[in-house]
């Protein structure tokens, strides 16, 4: 079990991530991140985690730069969650004239961020794949996604980061053809999806750490 007492367990992202957390009293949302939360806080009741929710709507690596001290490095967790890269595609899909974040790009600010989090004492980075945009394996921006998945895997060796494995989860799920949804919309995840992020976390976490 990798969890330690009263460990801080930092979760940042986007839409995906927040998941409605500003109008949450716990200020979890209702997404994958309140599914780990409880299942963290029944399965460990002893250890009196403390589960924290960062993410934010639309946001881009480039954005998460730009909060990382107050969000990140000032919570001084003991682990930091990462799920970002979705809308570092999209907008290339639905605002093609605005300044985009390309592979190249997405990397080397994804590295500075993994750089400041070195600092934090007995600190681990997990980082989640970027999920899926729309549901079926061949869409444009699936294709897309790819070289920013890569990036997230070369990130996780360079950092001794725990990799989740969320994109290809997805895409295994999809390869079913089991008829239920994943998301809301082709990019935003219904209560299945949010199930299938937090039990890919978890698994990963499990096989990075020992059993949870």
């Amino acid at each position: 079990m990798p969890f330690q007492s009263k460990d801080r367990i930092v979760f940042i992202g986007d839409s995906i991530t927040d998941k409605g957390r500003k109008k949450d009293p716990l200020k979890l949302g209702t997404g994958y991140v309140r599914l780990l939360r409880d299942y963290l806080i029944a399965a460990y009741p002893h250890l009196s985690l403390r589960i924290i929710n960062e993410g934010v709507s639309g946001n881009r690596v480039t954005d998460l730069e730009k909060r990382w001290t107050l969000d990140v490095l000032d919570h001084r967790p003991q682990w930091v969650s990462i799920s970002i890269g979705i809308n570092d595609v999209w907008r290339q899909l639905d605002s093609p004239d605005m300044e985009q974040v390309y592979p190249q790009r997405y990397e080397e600010v994804y590295a500075r961020l993994l750089e400041q989090v070195r600092e934090i004492p007995g600190c681990r980075p997990i980082l989640m794949e970027p999920t899926v945009i729309k549901e079926y394996p061949e869409s444009t921006g699936n294709k897309l996604l790819q070289p920013y998945v890569e990036a997230v895997h070369r990130l996780a060796d360079r950092y001794d980061a725990i990799l989740v494995p969320t994109h290809k989860a997805f895409l295994d799920y999809l390869r079913c053809d089991t008829g239920h949804d994943l998301t809301t919309d082709g990019v935003h995840m219904n209560p299945l999806g949010d199930m299938l992020m937090a039990s890919t976390w978890l698994k990963a976490v499990t096989g990075a750490s020992g059993r949870l």
